[in-house]
C-alpha cells in the first residue's frame, strides 16, 4: 500500500490507559522517534523474530498517512491534510528499546512492522473506533483510539512544526493499554504466534510470528558472545 514512505514518524506514550500501564505521568508533548521503511512488512506477512531479542512485543496503532504537505500546519485545518488512516503494529524488541532512554534502537528493526490492510479516510472512521490486539485467539489489547492523549489534529500540527509532511509519509499514533512488557507474568510473541490486529472500520492485520532466516546459528552465535545482554538481562525472559 505505501512501499516506501518518505517519512515513518511514531509517538509513544500516547494513550491515557497504556501510560498508566506502565507507571508513567502523563506527557506535556508528543514523545516522537523514527522508524525506518526496511522495518515495514504487509497486512499478511510474517513477522520475523530476531534472534538477539526475547522480549518481542506487540502495540496496535491507529497510522496516520499524509495525503497533502504542509509546515507549520493549523490544527483546525489538520484532518486536510490527511490521505487516510490505516493500521500498524510497533512490534517493539523491548529488551533493545530499554537499554538506553532513547527508543529507536528497539523500534526499527528489519522485517517488524506490519502495516495495512486499507488506507480509509477520516469521514469514515468512528471517532472511537474500536483498536484491538488477538493472539493465538486471546485478545490483548481492547480500547478505543479516543482514548488517544494528543490527536491527529494535535500530532500533525506539532510534526509539521519540525519539519514539513509529505505526500506517504506515516505517523504511528501510540499503542492503548495491555502490551505484554507490562502484563504480570510478561508475555512476548513466540515463533508461530498469530497476531492479529484490528481497528473497526480500518480492517485486521493477521501476521505470523517467525524465527529469523539463520535464526539458531545467529542465537548460538550471541548466546557464545554473552549469556545476558549489556542491561543484565537475560536472553530469555
Amino acid at each position: 500500500m505505501i512501499p516506501a514512505p518518505g517519512k515513518i514518524v511514531c509517538v509513544g506514550a500516547n494513550y491515557r490507559s497504556h501510560i498508566v500501564e506502565m507507571g508513567s505521568s502523563l506527557p506535556e508533548y508528543p514523545t516522537i522517534f523514527a522508524k525506518f521503511t526496511d522495518a515495514l512488512i504487509g497486512a499478511t506477512d510474517d513477522i520475523q523474530l530476531p534472534p538477539e531479542d526475547a522480549w518481542i512485543d506487540w502495540e496496535a496503532e491507529l497510522a496516520i498517512v499524509i495525503g497533502t504537505p504542509g509546515r507549520r500546519i493549523d490544527p483546525a485545518h489538520a484532518l486536510d491534510h490527511v490521505a487516510g488512516y490505516t493500521v500498524l503494529n510497533d512490534v517493539s524488541m523491548r529488551g533493545y528499546q530499554f537499554r538506553t532512554n532513547q527508543w529507536l534502537q528497539g523500534k526499527s528493526w528489519e522485517k517488524s512492522t506490519p502495516l495495512g490492510p486499507a488506507l480509509v479516510t477520516p469521514d469514515e472512521v468512528d471517532h472511537a473506533a474500536r483498536i484491538r490486539t488477538v493472539i493465538d485467539g486471546e485478545t490483548v489489547q481492547d480500547s478505543t483510539i479516543d482514548d488517544l492523549l494528543f490527536g491527529p489534529r494535535e500530532i500533525i500540527a506539532y510534526l509539521s512544526t519540525l519539519f514539513t509532511l509529505r505526500p506517504g509519509d506515516v505517523i504511528a499514533t501510540g499503542t492503548p493499554d495491555g502490551v505484554g512488557f507490562a502484563r504480570e507474568p510478561k508475555q512476548f510473541l513466540r515463533p508461530g504466534n498469530l497476531v492479529e490486529t484490528t481497528i473497526d472500520g480500518l480492517g485486521t492485520l493477521r501476521n505470523r510470528a517467525v524465527a529469523e532466516a539463520n535464526y539458531s546459528r545467529a542465537r548460538r552465535r550471541h548466546e557464545k558472545g554473552s549469556g545476558a545482554d549489556r542491561a543484565g538481562r537475560p536472553l530469555t525472559p
